[in-house]
């Protein structure tokens, strides 16, 4: 069980999911990756509910508020970048052709963080961390291990995610530039597939994917509780077998079981 207890910038830290129905949610997650709930304030009259696995951790959700839902958001998973400060990252997007949603803002003593949006649409959050580190677990079925920018204008947005937080992009075996894997210092976090590869009329997002030892059957088990499966189990030359769901409030990630 690799620990986390710190994340370096430009690394995917955590991930949190904005859903209509908090019970149902828990009984999914809860029964597909061992999931355990912890409920903790965030306000008068709300919570927010830490998703623990072995005690540490790993993912996070909360109900999406009234105005939200008055505006047509779907649920959805959102995934945040360690950042060292906030501000400066947020400034520096806007100089990027990006936008800021929200924030930036503290959330309690936890961190300070910010929403923005790339150039093509699509947005991912900001975090300076402070008591909250973020995940704390990796490695295990049911944690966050990689996730993929699908956006209709990969050219576009590659120039914003470089100049923000360094990353590299790089092509595939014999300079395939089909799907882009995106490098973080010395670690490969994620990809972005080319827009052909897209699910047609999807908006610009992040698919998070996480963690299984055997895809197949934590589809078939996802399935049974409700979920639908976007894309069924299909293999990855050299690197391991992939699916895509929805939850059954229409979340959408995806799992991954590696070759190694």
């Amino acid at each position: 069980m690799p620990n986390i207890d710190h994340h370096a910038p430009g690394s995917f830290c955590w991930i949190d999911l904005a859903t209509t129905d908090e019970a149902a949610a828990k009984s999914f997650y809860g029964s597909l990756f061992g999931w355990e709930a912890r409920d903790i304030p965030a306000g008068p009259g709300q919570t927010y509910t830490l998703l623990d696995l072995e005690g540490r951790e790993a993912a996070a959700m909360y109900p999406l508020r009234p105005d939200q839902l008055e505006h047509g958001v779907p649920p959805h998973w959102n995934l945040y970048v360690a950042v060292d400060e906030t501000d400066k990252v947020a400034a520096r997007a806007g100089e990027l052709d990006g936008k800021i949603l929200a924030g930036p803002f503290d959330a309690a003593e936890y961190g300070r963080m910010a929403i923005l949006q790339d150039p093509t649409g699509a947005s991912l959050s900001i975090w300076q961390s402070k008591a909250q580190t973020g995940t704390r677990i990796t490695g295990v079925e049911g944690t966050l291990c990689w996730a993929d920018l699908n956006s209709p204008d990969r050219d576009k947005a590659v120039p914003f995610y470089t100049g923000l937080f360094g990353w590299q992009f790089l092509p595939g075996k014999d300079g395939d530039t089909s799907y882009l894997h995106i490098k973080n210092g010395e670690e490969f976090i994620g990809g972005a597939p080319a827009a052909q590869h897209l699910p047609p009329g999807a908006p610009p997002h992040w698919l998070a994917y996480f963690l299984t030892s055997n895809c197949d059957t934590s589809t078939d088990k996802a399935k049974s509780l409700g979920a639908n499966v976007m894309m069924p189990p299909s293999d990855i030359e050299g690197a391991g077998r992939f699916s895509v769901l929805a939850d059954s409030q229409g979340a959408v990630f995806a799992l991954f079981q590696s070759s190694r």
